[in-house]
């Protein structure tokens, strides 16, 4: 029986999970509208706890003042980097003219981005939640209560990392981390969800024919890791684009694409590459399981994910990146992350528990 110590955690963690993927959207929505820099301080926005709506209501010589804290942020992390050996790196930050450009009031962008960090302190506090109610797993499984902990030590780093984001005027490296720090977070969050579940249902094999349930897992671990690839490989041609759309004043936004690259074409065909992978693991998974199982309809699923990928990914190509569908494509490559790891642990989950098959 599950306590009610146990069930809210349950819920809690699964609102957490739900959460993180709105904090996701809206970074992806603060990103592809440009409003990253719509508050240039941190935690609070233009030194207040409600932010400005217009020009009247700002501090006085804001400028100037938030320039002035971003430089000094910025050298006390180049500092960090010269401790640890990245000079070429520290000596990048502290010559970044475009750090020394205020960035001029904008309203709209200014909201946009203060919702973004009202979702991520909703997440925050959901965090807390689960590790306040984690502690009755302490006697039974204290990996759900060490791994709540970790999620909670590791919001607070991406919210430093968040700051950094700020201070570094979206600094590309930095943002890729940042996102990447978002999948672990994600992940924690699902496995310690799958591992506090009741699972009397998952332990049954329906097995239709010889394939073998280690290469099954072996497949869907390489799906999850080239999926953490191409979001790591999707966030540095979105930093390429930034780069040429500020290159370019914005303008001629139809050629932005033709621009990049490389990392463009790349990340274009494998993503062929991930549909295969996925589609060839959901043809196994219909071989081994019934409809009806956890397992086929988490793969089934994954194929939903793809396809609503594709289509966002096909917008960004042909019609000239659109900023609905850059957000869109973020949010659902880490839905797509999301499933796959998910499924991944129900293929494990009779390992986890030492129940063998029957």
């Amino acid at each position: 029986m599950y306590s009610s110590s146990e069930k809210q955690f349950l819920r809690i963690n699964l609102a957490t999970i739900i959460s993180l993927f709105a904090v996701i959207l809206a970074g992806g929505i603060v990103r592809s509208s440009g409003s990253g820099m719509g508050c240039p301080d941190w935690p609070k926005c233009f030194d207040r706890y409600i932010p400005p709506s217009q020009v009247s209501q700002l501090p006085p010589d804001y400028q100037v003042k938030y320039v002035a804290r971003r430089v000094a942020k910025n050298e006390r992390f180049a500092k960090t980097l010269d401790l640890f050996g990245y000079a070429k790196m520290a000596y990048r930050i502290r010559n970044d003219q475009s750090i020394l450009q205020p960035e001029a009031f904008n309203a709209t962008k200014t909201w946009t981005e203060y919702l973004n960090r009202l979702v991520g302190m909703l997440c925050g506090f959901l965090m807390l939640g689960c590790l306040a109610f984690s502690v009755a797993y302490l006697k039974s499984r204290k990996r759900i209560f060490f791994l709540s902990l970790l999620n909670v030590l590791l919001i607070i780093f991406q919210a430093w990392l968040g700051s950094l984001v700020v201070s570094t005027n979206l600094l590309a490296w930095v943002v890729t981390v940042h996102m990447l720090v978002a999948l672990v977070i994600v992940a924690v969050s699902i496995y310690t969800y799958q591992v506090a579940s009741p699972y009397p249902e998952l332990v049954e094999r329906e097995e239709r024919t010889g394939v073998r349930l280690l290469w099954v897992r072996l497949l869907a671990i390489f799906a999850v890791l080239l999926t953490v690839f191409q979001i790591a490989l999707g966030t540095e041609v979105r930093e390429q684009v930034d780069a040429v759309a500020s290159l370019m004043n914005n303008l001629n936004r139809a050629s932005w694409v033709s621009n990049i690259g490389f990392n463009f074409n790349l990340h274009r065909d494998l993503a062929v590459f991930v549909v295969f992978i996925n589609v060839l693991l959901f043809l196994m998974i219909r071989r081994r399981y019934l409809p009806g199982t956890p397992q086929f309809k988490y793969g089934v699923s994954i194929l939903f994910a793809l396809v609503l990928q594709i289509i966002a990914g096909l917008s960004l190509s042909y019609f000239s990146l659109p900023p609905t569908a850059q957000a869109a494509h973020i949010t659902l490559a880490c839905l797509l992350f999301g499933t796959q790891f998910y499924l991944m642990l129900l293929l494990g989950r009779n390992k986890m528990y030492n129940q063998p098959f029957a």
